[in-house]
C-alpha cells in the first residue's frame, strides 16, 4: 500500500524486485509494480544481491535478522519501525549497518511528513520548552474500524506502546532530547500512559492505543514553554509521500557521506525505551 508504490514511483531508483514469504503473494505485487518476484529463502539472498539497498516491509522480529543478512551484503537499510521489539535485535542490526559501513533510514512516518519535519525543526531550534503532551490514539481495535492491519499479529501481541508509540518519540526526541528517565502504566483495553523525563531538563506525558473509539481518535502534540504554545500541524501529507520522502533521505545520506537523524541507531534506541516502558509496566502489574 505503501513501501511498493513508493519505490516504483521513485525517480532516482530502479526497483530490483520484491520478496515475499508466499510465492504468489510476491507474484502479484511485483505484476502490480512492474518488478521481478522473488520468494524462498534462497530468493532473498538473490534479491539482495540484485540490489544496492533494501527496503523492507514485513512485522519488526521478521524485519530484524533479514536486515542484518542485507547489511553484512554490504547493502543500504530502508526499514520500518520499531527495527526490532528486543533491544538485543535492533543493536544487532545497528552493529551490522556499522561493520559493514552501509548506510539507513527508518520510516517514521511523521519525521518525513514536510509540514511536521519542518515544524519539529523549527521547535528543537527554538529549545528552551518546559513540557510536552503527545497523543497518539488509533482506533485499529475499536468495534467499528475495517482496517485491513487490525489483522496483524503483531500489532495485536504488542499494542498501541509498539505500534503508535515509536511516532510519538520520533517527534519528541529531536525536540526535547533522549529519554533519561521514565514511568509507565497501562489501562485496559490498550491505553498506556507514559511520564518521560529528557535529556533537556524538559518532561512531557504520551497517551498511546489503538482501541480508542473512532470518534476519540487522532494525533497531537503540544508543547509549552517561555514562548508560549506549539502546536503539531493537523494537516499531513500520504503515508506514500512521506515513504518517498525517507527514500530522498537515504539517497542523501549515501550522497554525502552523512548518516541520516532517522538511522537505525536512532531506531535502535526507540526500541531500547518502549522495553523499558514495557518493563516498567510489569513492574506496576506485580506491585
Amino acid at each position: 500500500m505503501t513501501q511498493g508504490p513508493a519505490l516504483a514511483a521513485h525517480p532516482g531508483i530502479e526497483l530490483s524486485g520484491v520478496w515475499g514469504r508466499r510465492p504468489e503473494a510476491a507474484g502479484s505485487l511485483a505484476d502490480t509494480l512492474g518488478t521481478t518476484a522473488y520468494s524462498g529463502d534462497e530468493g532473498v539472498d538473490a534479491l539482495i544481491a540484485a540490489s544496492d539497498a533494501v527496503a523492507i516491509a514485513l512485522p519488526p522480529d521478521i524485519q530484524a535478522p533479514l536486515a542484518v543478512r542485507a547489511a553484512a551484503a554490504g547493502r543500504h537499510l530502508l526499514l520500518d519501525k520499531p527495527v526490532a521489539t528486543t533491544p538485543a535485535a535492533a543493536r544487532e542490526v545497528a552493529d551490522a549497518a556499522e561493520r559493514a559501513g552501509v548506510f539507513s533510514t527508518v520510516f517514521f512516518t511523521a519525521r518525513f511528513e514536510t509540514a511536521t519535519s519542518r515544524w519539529i525543526d523549527e521547535q528543537a531550534a527554538a529549545g528552551d520548552w518546559f513540557t510536552a503532551h503527545a497523543q497518539w490514539l488509533g482506533s485499529l481495535y475499536s468495534g467499528t474500524s475495517d482496517s485491513p492491519f487490525a489483522a496483524s499479529p503483531w500489532r495485536r501481541e504488542k499494542g498501541g506502546l509498539w505500534d503508535v508509540g515509536p511516532h510519538a518519540l520520533s517527534v519528541l526526541l529531536p525536540i526535547l532530547g533522549d529519554v533519561t528517565r521514565l514511568t509507565a502504566v497501562r489501562a485496559e483495553p490498550d491505553l498506556t500512559h507514559l511520564v518521560l523525563g529528557h535529556a533537556s531538563g524538559a518532561s512531557s506525558t504520551v497517551s498511546l492505543t489503538l482501541s480508542a473509539p473512532q470518534a476519540g481518535a487522532g494525533n497531537s502534540l503540544e508543547l509549552r514553554g517561555d514562548r508560549g504554545v506549539e502546536r503539531m500541524p493537523e494537516g499531513r501529507g500520504t503515508a506514500q509521500e512521506s515513504f518517498e520522502a525517507a527514500i530522498d533521505g537515504l539517497l542523501e545520506a549515501v550522497r554525502t557521506g552523512r548518516p541520516h537523524d532517522v538511522d537505525v541507531r536512532f531506531g535502535a534506541r526507540v526500541t531500547q525505551i518502549l522495553t523499558d516502558a514495557e518493563r516498567d509496566i510489569e513492574a506496576h502489574a506485580k506491585g
